[in-house]
């Protein structure tokens, strides 16, 4: 049984495989009588190891490793013509990589979970099948996928896009909502209205300014569900069948400035994760923004309170199945392996949220600019809830190209991260660090690039001290070569390595390496997922078609 899948993954692969073997034969963008066909291969696999000294080791059901093959395999393939689009996307999970397993005991499987045909007819666009939305800024709903975390929310069922007059769009939608292989009982369903005020208005055009104004309405229908009073069994939860949100918007842009205005509000809606809470929930949010060339800043606040969304309300609360809505993080999503050991994961029960940023470029021969010119950017976030400090963070970083073939980049980051709040299941507490990187690029000629990092991490907290290095050498336009370390030179004194040569050719890409990762939390705009502990060989393939 476990052959006939790994032969199936293969047989996917051998489709990109064929087409780099036989350059006459090429899926590629394929147009006969008006019909377009694109689509993707993505698979990340992976030959562990066993690492005691993590605790990577087989049959650990909280890592998922129960094979000697694990991986996450995806193909979509999608047809679009002018009156008609389909798609569909095929998964192969059925060995899933360490950490995906413990999102929940739904997430093996394989098969045909995404499929849609759309029907566009002059104002009318109509969806029957799989499909994504957001209102807004997603407070109230936002579905999406997003497979470094293992979130694939889609709603199945209906969607109608409207355009009845000039700058007017109107969303209708109802659907159930897809949980890993399964699908939620409860129905969603939801109606939007976005106004371009400037469409209107002339003089509004002339000056360059643009205004919309939006409204949104989502209700989540959930069947009885009896739930006991933990404090007295005699007694059961009154859920309500009903939860509806509303959300209101305005948003404004003239020349370089911009500003956002955003309110949400849902109805009582007690769940495990707020630990049946029957209040109401809210969230608001202004955001001002201007830039032009060489300079930008950014200021944005927001409150929330008893802002989760979910199909099903009784899903843990670390686990990213059954959501429905989004809040933004308002902290910075970092690219430095040291830098983002400590994310931040938005607290769906409350928190205030401040970020501001400011970039300048100096120019070119002036006194701090010098020869090639230089950019310093500057960021602040801070997160709290009455006056417990969930995160703080303030970064400097400066990028100046030295001579025409040599940039540098610094960063400083001074970082609070309270990780009792983020993680909820630790006890580490506070965690205060202060954080060095230094990056460098030489590009020799058109097809050979040096680039490297060095990282630094100091902290009196937690695991203490770490270091971080890397090297990358480009070999333009097919080869890279990569190799990293990071160690903890605090605590543990151990070596998190990876080593890896990746290859280009048309629309292929192939990786190849060997990794020890270590256990910690892969975020994207404030939401993660747990990563535990990993080693082996990896091989990764994409394509695009």
């Amino acid at each position: 049984m476990k052959n006939r899948y790994i032969l199936l993954v293969l047989s996917l692969l051998s489709v990109g495989q064929f087409s780099i073997l036989n350059p006459q034969f090429s899926i590629g963008t394929a147009c006969a009588q008006g019909v377009t066909v694109t689509g993707s291969v993505q698979s990340d696999m992976l030959v562990p190891n066993e690492d005691k000294a993590t605790k990577f080791v087989k049959g650990d059901p909280e890592n998922g490793y129960v094979d000697n093959f694990m991986t996450n395999t995806y193909a979509d393939v999608a047809l679009q013509s002018k009156y008609v689009d389909a798609g569909l996307r095929f998964e192969f999970l059925e060995f899933p990589l360490p950490g995906y397993n413990n999102l929940a005991n739904d997430f093996k499987g394989w098969g045909v979970p995404n499929i849609f045909v759309k029907g566009k007819l002059k104002q009318v666009e109509i969806t029957a099948g799989s499909f994504y939305e957001q209102f807004g800024s997603g407070f109230i709903l936002r579905t999406y996928e997003e497979r470094s975390l293992g979130i694939d929310n889609s709603l199945l069922g209906g969607r109608v896009v409207y355009t009845p007059y000039k700058g007017v769009r109107l969303k209708a939608l109802s659907g159930l909502q897809r949980t890993y292989w399964k699908l939620k009982k409860n129905v969603i369903t939801g109606a939007d209205v976005e106004l371009n005020i400037d469409e209107w208005a002339p003089k509004m055009q002339q000056s360059g300014t643009r205004l919309l104004i939006g409204g949104s309405w989502v209700n989540k229908f959930e069947r009885k569900e009896f739930t006991l009073v933990p404090t007295d069994p005699n007694y059961r939860y009154n859920f309500p069948r009903f939860v509806n949100a509303f959300d209101v918007r305005a948003h404004m842009q003239r020349g370089g400035f911009s500003i956002l205005a955003e309110y949400a509000h849902k109805s009582q809606d007690p769940s495990k994760e707020n630990y049946y809470n029957y209040n109401a929930g809210n969230v608001g949010m202004l955001s001002a923004s201007y830039s032009k060339r060489g300079m930008s800043f950014l200021a944005q606040a927001k409150r929330s309170k008893l802002m989760s969304f979910r199909s099903q309300r009784n899903v843990p609360g670390n686990c990213l199945a059954a959501t429905v809505n989004h809040l933004p993080a308002f902290t910075m999503d970092h690219t430095y392996a040291l830098a983002a050991l400590y994310p931040y994961a938005t607290q769906p029960d409350g928190e205030w949220a401040y970020q501001a940023s400011a970039a300048y470029t100096f120019k070119k021969k002036s006194a701090l600019g010098g020869k090639y010119g230089m950019t310093t950017k500057l960021n602040f976030s801070h997160v709290h809830e009455g006056n417990t400090t969930y995160y703080q963070d303030i970064n400097l970083q400066l990028e100046r190209k030295l001579t025409k073939k040599f940039k540098l980049n610094f960063m400083y980051m001074h970082q609070r991260a309270n990780m009792t709040v983020i993680k909820r299941e630790s006890d580490i507490g506070m965690v205060n660090s202060n954080i060095f990187v230094l990056e460098g690029k030489h590009q020799f000629n058109r097809k050979h690039t040096l680039r490297f990092e060095g990282q630094f991490l100091h902290t009196p907290d937690d695991q203490k001290d770490w270091l971080y290095a890397l090297v990358e050498y480009s070999f333009m336009p097919h080869w890279m070569i990569t190799i990293a370390d990071m160690y903890n030179v605090g605590e543990t004194n151990r070596h998190y390595y990876q080593g890896l040569v990746t290859y280009n050719i048309k629309s292929h890409r192939i990786q190849l390496g060997y990794v020890r990762n270590r256990e910690g939390f892969n975020c994207s705009g404030g939401v993660c997922r747990r990563v535990p502990a990993s080693r082996g060989v990896t091989l990764s393939y994409n394509y695009n078609f």
